[in-house]
């Protein structure tokens, strides 16, 4: 049952009006509030661990976005390594948060942001220059939430567009799924430019393995089978070691040879042994060259689009969490949310310091939830066994993409499900809403889609009789994104 509130009613509060029940208290009943929010170690225990099952996918994900990013002098991430870094800021940020603001909600490496970093980014800087940009970001965001200055940035954007930024972000993330599957292609025409496979038809092994193991996860996240898109990850990859095993497909490039019915980026073969000391050797290669490379006006704008982009998916999944866990009053407002707010920002810092992209809350901390997780308790598990991830690092790296696609297209269907709580029923929300959504993925920019949403919004709704409505910030926003979108023009004058 969901505890109510008045608006007047604080986080605090609302915590204390929670179900009290009594028993041993303790040190660490105490500290974790664990009984008075209604709950047992043995519930936190088995919460932490259904949230890592839940997440863990992205020590294997968020290195093959990110290892796929070719930077500007031709450099990429190595797998291995940055695997190893994700485990270790995932398990970090998750056990710091559980003992800062004592809540159930994991960290990891942002989707969204890492293909942002992998597509957009370095193909205008070096992967150490946009690690900087991420720490930038992340420095940002704890000022905002230090000064409160982020609740009240939330608040000036309408609803219709917060949650059109998290589908865009799910449709852009499906498209990438789709590309480095090779389900869908770059026909090389002017039309239609991409199409179905090879020639319209799906004409790989490795892109059936794909077929395959996306059918299978969504079965499995549809019957809401705790883990479903970890073990859609490890039965593809098992089918995908069989396959390799039996017809010695190889990779899709090897030297100046194109192979196009290969695998696209991993060969899934087993060699060795699958434990091995962690790879840390990216930890702390960050540099804040940007800014002289591409410009300083460049450099802003992508550090506005990355703050962006971190700034409301963490809020919204916060607020989503907190309700969940009936820790959240009538506003949305939950227990330390000043605190969690400025974690939150530390995570992108220690993400980018350690070249694993920014660090967020997860949405899949609700698996965790309802298992019973109330507690920080319950982060200190998932956080030691992302810790404990990053000695499996040669098993996770495997997987082939075309099988990590998979799970790209499963997040971001379940990201576009937020459409369905905006109404349609006004013209000047639709348009908004459709550009930020269809511009996403049809430019390949997360910013070119939010940019297109906000300025859209401005003009539409204040030429439509609406312009009171419109918080003086977005006005602020959408000029920037102005600027933004000019920059060439802009940069070539001030040359």
């Amino acid at each position: 049952m969901t505890t109510e509130t008045t608006p007047e009613t604080t986080p605090e509060a609302a915590a204390e009006s929670a179900p009290q029940h009594e028993g041993p208290s303790n040190p660490i009943d105490r500290f974790f509030e664990i009984t008075k929010r209604g709950s047992t170690v043995g519930t936190e225990v088995r919460g932490g661990i259904v949230t890592f099952v839940t997440m863990a996918y992205i020590v294997i994900l968020n290195p093959i976005i990110l290892s796929a990013g070719v930077d500007v002098d031709g450099n990429q991430l190595g797998f291995a390594q940055v695997s190893a870094v994700t485990g270790l800021t995932a398990g970090v940020m998750t056990i710091l948060f559980g003992l800062v603001a004592r809540l159930p909600f994991g960290f990891a490496a942002g989707l969204g942001i890492n293909s942002f970093l992998a597509v957009s980014v370095v193909g205008q800087v070096t992967w150490p220059e946009a690690m900087g940009l991420v720490v930038i970001n992340g420095l940002i965001i704890v000022l905002l939430a230090a000064t409160g200055l982020r609740r009240l940035i939330f608040d000036a954007v309408p609803i219709q567009l917060k949650l059109a930024i998290t589908v865009g972000i799910g449709l852009f993330i499906a498209f990438i799924g789709f590309v480095n599957a090779g389900f869908v292609t770059a026909t090389g025409a002017a039309s239609p430019p991409v199409g179905l496979g090879v020639a319209g038809s799906v004409a790989t092994v490795p892109t059936l393995v794909f077929i395959f193991t996306l059918l299978l996860t969504g079965v499995l996240v549809a019957r809401k089978v705790k883990g479903g898109i970890l073990i859609g990850l490890v039965s593809g990859t098992v089918l995908a070691v069989v396959v390799e095993a039996i017809w010695n497909l190889g990779p899709m490039f090897a030297g100046e040879e194109f192979n196009a019915g290969g695998w696209s980026l991993s060969v899934p073969e087993l060699s060795g042994s699958i434990v091995s000391l962690p790879d840390l050797s990216l930890v702390g290669q960050v540099s804040f060259g940007s800014f002289e490379r591409i410009g300083v006006l460049a450099a802003v704008m992508l550090v506005f689009t990355l703050v962006f982009t971190n700034f409301f998916d963490a809020m919204g999944t916060m607020t989503g969490l907190s309700k969940e866990a009936q820790l959240a009053d009538a506003k949305g407002d939950f227990p330390r949310l000043k605190s969690a707010l400025i974690v939150e920002g530390v995570g992108a810092v220690a993400g980018g310091y350690a070249s694993a992209s920014s660090n967020t809350v997860f949405i899949e901390s609700g698996a965790g939830i309802g298992e019973g997780a109330r507690t920080g308790l319950a982060n200190i598990v998932t956080g030691l066994l992302f810790l404990a991830a990053m000695f499996f690092t040669p098993l996770v790296s495997i997987v082939p993409t075309e099988v990590a696609s998979a799970a790209l297209v499963i997040v971001g269907a379940l990201m576009m499900a937020q459409i369905r709580y905006i109404d349609f029923s006004e013209f000047s929300v639709l348009l908004p809403v459709f550009l930020a959504v269809t511009v996403m993925p049809l430019t390949y920019s997360i910013a070119n889609g939010i940019g297109a949403g906000f300025i859209a919004w401005v003009v539409v709704r204040s030429l439509s009789g609406k312009a009171r409505e419109i918080s003086p910030l977005l006005w602020i926003v959408a000029a920037g994104f102005l600027v933004y979108f000019a920059r060439g023009p802009v940069e070539a004058l001030f040359a």
